[in-house]
C-alpha cells in the first residue's frame, strides 16, 4: 500500500510539555538571563498541573544549565546564562558511553583547530599574539604536569583571537575530552623532553604563521600535528579517515 509511512507514537509525559515550552521561552528571548520563572504555584496554574510534574520540570531544566531552582526560595526559578559546562557533559558523556569514538574526537579536533587558526590568521591582533607568545614561553618553562595547562592557554587565545564564540566553546570541550589521553601520552613518552620541545616549536611555526596572516599555513600545520600526536592511538580505519584531512 501506497502512501506515507508513520513513526510509533511516543507518549509523552506532562513534565515534558512543561520542559519544550520553558525551553522555547529561554531560546526564544522571552525569558533572559537573570530573569526569573513564575512561582512553583503560578506555574501549577498556567500548565494546569500538579506541583510534582512542575518539580519535576525544574529538575529537567537545572539539569540542563538553564535554570538554578533553590529549595525553599519562594521566588521563582532564575534563568541562567549560557555555560559551556553543559555542553562539555553532554560530549564527554557521549564519549565515554562510546557514542563518539576517539577517531571521531580527533577528526572534530583537526577540523576545529584548523578553522580557529584560519580565523586568528585574519583577525588577531597583536595583543592575541603577545597572549600566545607568553604561552608558549610558560609551556618552556613547565614540567611534565604544567604543560598541559600551558598548552590550554595557547589554544584558548587562538580561539579569542577568531572572535567566534561557539568554536571557543567546542574548543574548550573537545579539549577537555581528550586531555587525559594528552596527559597519557606526556607521561609514557620515552623522552618527554623531546616531546614537549616538539610541542613548543609547533607552537611557535604557528605563531610565525599567523603573525604573517598566512592562514592556509597555519591549517596544515595544525591538522599535521594533530595527526601526528593521536594517530599512533586509532586503528587503521580511523587513521585513513584523519589522512584525509591532511590532502
Amino acid at each position: 500500500m501506497g502512501g506515507p509511512r508513520f513513526e510509533p507514537v511516543r507518549a509523552v509525559r506532562a513534565y515534558e510539555r512543561v520542559v519544550e515550552q520553558i525551553e522555547e521561552a529561554v531560546e526564544s528571548g522571552a525569558l533572559t538571563p537573570g530573569e526569573r520563572l513564575p512561582s512553583e504555584r503560578e506555574l501549577m496554574v498556567q500548565f494546569s498541573v500538579g506541583r510534582s510534574t512542575v518539580r519535576e520540570a525544574l529538575r529537567v531544566l537545572q539539569a540542563r544549565g538553564l535554570v538554578r531552582s533553590r529549595p525553599g526560595d519562594p521566588n521563582g526559578a532564575e534563568v541562567l546564562p549560557f555555560s559551556p559546562v553543559v555542553l562539555k557533559k553532554s560530549m564527554t558523556t557521549l564519549a565515554r558511553v562510546s557514542e563518539l569514538s576517539l577517531g571521531e574526537l580527533v577528526q572534530f579536533r583537526m577540523v576545529l583547530d584548523a578553522t580557529a587558526v584560519l580565523l586568528a590568521a585574519r583577525l588577531r591582533t597583536e595583543e592575541h599574539l603577545a597572549e600566545m607568545a607568553a604561552a608558549v614561553e610558560d609551556m618552556k618553562a613547565a614540567d611534565t604536569a604544567a604543560f598541559g595547562a600551558a598548552d590550554a592557554a595557547f589554544h584558548d587565545a587562538v580561539a579569542r583571537a577568531g572572535g567566534n564564540k561557539l568554536i571557543q566553546v567546542c574548543t574548550d570541550v573537545v579539549r577537555a575530552v581528550m586531555a587525559g589521553l594528552v596527559e597519557d601520552r606526556l607521561a609514557r613518552a620515552p623522552d618527554r623532553e623531546a616531546l614537549m620541545r616538539r610541542g613548543v616549536a609547533h607552537h611557535e611555526d604557528v605563531i610565525a604563521a599567523l603573525r604573517a596572516g598566512d592562514g592556509p599555513l597555519a591549517a596544515r600545520l595544525t591538522r599535521q600535528w594533530t595527526y601526528d600526536s593521536y594517530a599512533g592511538h586509532l586503528p587503521a580505519d580511523e587513521r585513513a579517515a584523519l589522512r584525509a584531512l591532511l590532502e
